[in-house]
């Protein structure tokens, strides 16, 4: 039986430009950070006493005798890649809810991949389990995603992330102290909207409209080195990174119809309102999470205003998807 525990993640700045028909012409980047929030997946060969052959569990169960037959696309696409033709239970669990842009739907590729490279006594590389989760995502599923996901939750870490070429990628982790990365930590607030979204249907537009919104992406590309210089200058200019989040929400907001809506931005101004200098919804937007920056001596009126939302803490992490467990037959 392997379990391997793979990590969600806040994506800060950058999103959008890690799609391949925006890198792959004018080369993309991304900053953000896996969090201690995990998706874990338990896999084991399935003895054969029974009429099925393979076992999927999620939020549904599937019984089915062929790969095939299984309808959780990333589950079906990762055993035929994998060539998995022996019997077997693949269990899911998680942390935190589903298609709520914390990168759930990479996090689950990412895992499952690891569990079944090391199913077969494989042990790869945090670079090989993202590409390969690429590739099922893109390429075998077809789903309009980027590429900073399957990088985050497969390595780990708070990381700036570039983009170019086919798929030329290069992760470069953000070096700060523990001292101002602890006080940097202490701004967020993570709260759950309250609603899930499909992010393939949400980015097709945004992957739609790239052409028509090339001075944005450039723009939010940019906001990357300005955020790293903030992380890298005095820590009482950190309040100035919180202000660049505001300004990329609204740059964000711009790139498809389907970012926001008039509850996420009730939210989110009342947030504003309360203290929050800035923020964003994770993912492609529409809902799911949002990360507020909030210095810590208004956190307690933002924490009033919003307090019929569910607030999640949380810690960067830095260890990515790996195996927990590990009992060979």
């Amino acid at each position: 039986m392997i379990i391997t525990r793979t990590p969600f993640r806040i994506s800060f700045f950058g999103g959008g430009t890690d799609y391949p028909g925006y890198y792959q012409k004018h080369g993309g980047c991304c900053l953000n950070a896996s969090i201690n929030r995990y998706c874990y997946i338990t896999c084991r060969y399935l003895p054969p006493f029974f009429e099925h052959k393979f076992v999927v569990r999620y939020s549904k169960k599937e019984l089915t005798k062929t790969v095939a037959e299984i309808v959780h696309p990333s589950a079906r696409e990762c055993l035929k890649f994998m060539g998995i033709e022996q019997g077997l239970e693949v269990i899911h669990t998680s942390d935190l809810p589903a298609m709520s842009g914390v990168g759930s739907s990479s996090a689950f590729t990412v895992g499952l991949l690891n569990a079944l490279y090391s199913l077969k006594g494989q042990m790869q590389t945090k670079r090989k389990l993202a590409f390969d989760a690429i590739h099922v995502e893109q390429d075998l599923i077809g789903e309009n995603v980027g590429c900073q996901d399957q990088i985050a939750v497969a390595f780990g870490g708070f990381n700036k992330i570039d983009f170019s070429g086919q798929k030329e990628i290069f992760v470069q982790p953000v070096t700060i102290g523990q001292e101002k990365m602890d006080y940097f930590q202490s701004h967020f607030l993570f709260y759950f909207t309250g609603f899930s979204r499909y992010a393939s249907e949400i980015a097709a537009e945004q992957v739609k409209r790239i052409p028509e919104n090339l001075k944005e992406l450039a723009a939010m590309k940019e906001m990357v080195s300005a955020a790293i210089e903030i992380l890298g200058g005095r820590i009482d200019s950190l309040d100035d990174f919180g202000k660049l989040l505001n300004e990329s929400w609204v740059l964000k907001k711009s790139l498809g119809s389907l970012v926001s809506n008039s509850q996420i931005d009730e939210i989110y101004e009342a947030a504003q309102g309360a203290g929050a200098l800035g923020g964003k919804i994770c993912g492609a937007g529409a809902g799911g999470f949002m990360i507020l920056f909030v210095p810590p001596e208004r956190q307690a009126r933002v924490k009033e205003v919003l307090r019929k939302l569910i607030m999640v803490p949380f810690q960067f992490e830095n260890i990515g998807s790996h195996v927990i467990h590990y009992t060979p037959y």
